[in-house]
């Protein structure tokens, strides 16, 4: 137990720690997301400017009207210096930064960089004056000669202008150097709003090189350490290598758990840094308290508890973990492991007593089930077989008896409804003959009108074929024979060349040697034809036809397969199982869904199967497989 103990205090340190460096890498985030929205609003302020009309307009006025409007848009941007760059002015040295380079190729763009005395003086003297701060000798920082830093930080942003005719660059920047509404913003973000409710002794610093230039770390009660500058050990990992430091760290005076962030200018160098950081002093005493809290626990609770266990031992845990030996060896299949005598006559003895006859009984029970095991998977693996082949043949007689009614009542309909039509056709037809007969040379003026009439007649006679085709297939032949499907395929194609031509359908063949099958020409023609025809219907104006022949036995049984496939969208997974039905069809006002129902009743006639599914890239595949001739002959 005190080691368990040593473990679960040294884990919680260490998780403790963790904590703590997990809190401080929080809020070194969000300074940097202030930061980077700092960056983002001031490029985001001068590109409005610079796309605004009236700086177009203001452009073209006099130098002096142009400089009141710039300052005017500088105090309400609240910026430190905002200017105008010509087109023709990119080219000097002084305008030589890649944020204003980006903005001359039309890209906004704001970045950190390190403007040098000279520049701050040439924005502006006072500019100069307020970048400029003393160092201040710092314990383990690297020694320098250096009595002031005069360089200023600078968010630094440049936009594009190219309004009524004006073009160059808009260019404008904050200063960051002593910059305290800044750092305390990031403060009170980080630190003041934190909503854990935790009041965290938390400071935040922006670090030009090794030096602080904007901070509110104190070096007495109401003086800020402006111009202190950090150890050198920090220096050389965020300045030097270029990587963030998470740990403790001493700041000033006194130890922190602090966070340095390094920051890269436009030329992407490491310029300076971004530190945020709380008092390690209340989390160390908290610690130790939760130290000595635990041991006093553990301390007391030993005290008590020890003596209570050696006296419950004899007594309890002897026959128990005797008990637990004789489960353990039943456990592992020793069904004969008894307890025997524990030496105890208490509930624990009785206990142990009870165990042993429940043992024997479990004995005798698993022999008589290991028995009536045996006999009991043979009667299941019997009555399974039953049931598997009794199942299927119920499913199959199922199927065919709803095909059956199905097709029985499309007959009987259909039947009716093709005789109904047909007398009101001959009607029309007869009329028709008699129109012409009665206006003889007169004929030409409606002779259009006539043959329009004709080729309706004609089309609903050949729904009608098809219905009663559909309906009573047996009626229409089956004049069978031994059939070669390669050279019927190449017929097909000739028939239907005019429609694919047109389409700009490429046709892919893969025709291997296959034996011939029994069916009536005409009719697996038809299927053929209604295949190809559906998928040029799928494929629109262009795609690829491929037709492929194959020998392919089923269950024993030799055969051909031929399969007819599209580049087209494929058929919806919800419409897969319907294309067959009678009457289905996607092609609304086109077709009469017979097609392919006709095919299906033809093909199975014929002993075959045809089948659809969609293609593993693109399109319908139909597969129409037929038994070999001679296996048709013999069956």
């Amino acid at each position: 137990m005190p080691l368990l103990l040593v473990l679960a205090m040294t884990r919680w340190n260490a998780d403790y720690d963790d904590m703590l460096i997990a809190n401080v890498d929080s809020d070194l985030r969000i300074a940097q997301q202030y930061l980077g929205r700092i960056l983002t609003s001031t490029g985001t302020d001068i590109r409005s400017v610079a796309e605004s009309r009236l700086f177009g307009e203001v452009l073209r006025a006099p130098n002096r009207e142009k400089q009141r409007f710039l300052n005017q848009r500088r105090i309400a941007l609240q910026l430190d210096f905002l200017y105008f760059l010509p087109r023709e002015d990119l080219s000097v040295p002084t305008s030589n930064w890649p944020v204003i380079a980006a903005a001359a190729a039309g890209t906004l763009n704001s970045q950190i960089d390190i403007f040098s005395a000279r520049d701050l003086a040439a924005r502006s003297p006072e500019l100069q004056q307020r970048a400029r701060i003393g160092l201040i000798e710092t314990e383990a920082a690297v020694p320098t000669s250096r009595a002031a830093e005069d360089r200023g930080m600078v968010v630094h942003s440049a936009a594009p202008v190219t309004v009524l005719g004006q073009e160059g660059v808009l260019v404008g920047g904050i200063l960051l150097n002593r910059n305290l509404d800044f750092i305390d913003t990031i403060n009170a973000l980080v630190y003041l709003s934190d909503s854990a409710g935790e009041n965290r002794q938390g400071t935040a610093t922006l670090f030009l090189d090794d030096t602080r230039i904007s901070t509110n770390v104190r070096l007495f009660e109401d003086v800020r350490a402006l111009g202190t500058r950090v150890s050198a050990s920090v220096r050389h990992r965020v300045l030097t290598q270029g990587k963030t430091w998470l740990d403790r760290a001493f700041v000033v005076n006194d130890w922190y758990i602090s966070g340095y962030l390094p920051l890269t200018d436009s030329f992407g160098r490491h310029v300076g840094m971004l530190y945020v950081g709380f008092l390690e002093a209340p989390y160390q005493a908290a610690k130790r308290a939760a130290y000595w809290t635990i041991v006093a626990v553990f301390i007391g609770v030993l005290v008590i508890s020890a003596p209570l266990f050696l006296w419950l031992a004899k007594g309890i845990f002897s026959p128990l973990e005797q008990m637990t030996r004789t489960m353990k060896r039943v456990e592992r299949g020793d069904l004969a492991a008894r307890n025997g005598t524990v030496g105890s006559h208490d509930e624990i003895g009785q206990m142990a007593a009870h165990l042993d006859a429940l043992l024997d009984q479990i004995q005798d029970r698993d022999q008589a089930l290991r028995d009536w095991a045996g006999e009991l998977n043979a009667r299941v693996d019997t009555r399974t077989a039953e049931l598997r082949t009794a199942n299927s043949k119920l499913e199959e007689t199922f199927k065919q008896l709803a095909m059956s009614e199905k097709l029985a009542s499309i007959g009987e309909i259909t039947a009716g409804v093709a005789h109904e039509i047909n007398n009101p056709v001959a009607v029309i037809q007869g009329n028709v003959d008699v129109i012409r007969m009665t206006l003889a040379d007169h004929i030409t003026e409606i002779e259009t009108e006539l043959e329009l009439i004709d080729n309706q007649v004609l089309r609903i006679d050949a729904i009608v074929g098809k219905l009663l085709q559909f309906a009573r297939p047996a009626e229409f032949g089956t004049f069978e024979e031994s059939v070669d499907i390669a050279p019927l395929v190449e017929d097909c194609l000739v028939l239907v060349d005019h429609v694919l031509s047109k389409q700009n359908v490429t046709i892919c063949r893969d025709f291997q040697h296959t034996p011939p099958v029994t069916i009536n020409p005409g009719e697996l023609q038809q299927v053929v034809i209604n295949l190809v025809m559906n998928a040029a219907q799928a494929m629109k104006n262009a795609g690829k036809l491929g037709l492929r022949l194959t020998p392919e036995p089923r269950d024993g049984q030799p055969g051909v397969l031929l399969t007819v496939s599209d580049s087209g969208p494929g058929i919806a997974d919800q419409d897969i199982a319907a294309v067959f039905n009678p009457f289905y069809t996607t092609k609304r006002g086109e077709g009469t869904g017979l097609g392919l129902s006709i095919s299906q009743t033809l093909i199975q006639r014929a002993g075959g199967l045809i089948s659809v599914r969609n293609g593993s890239q693109t399109g319908a595949e139909f597969s129409i497989w037929l038994p070999a001739a001679a296996t048709t002959e013999a069956a």
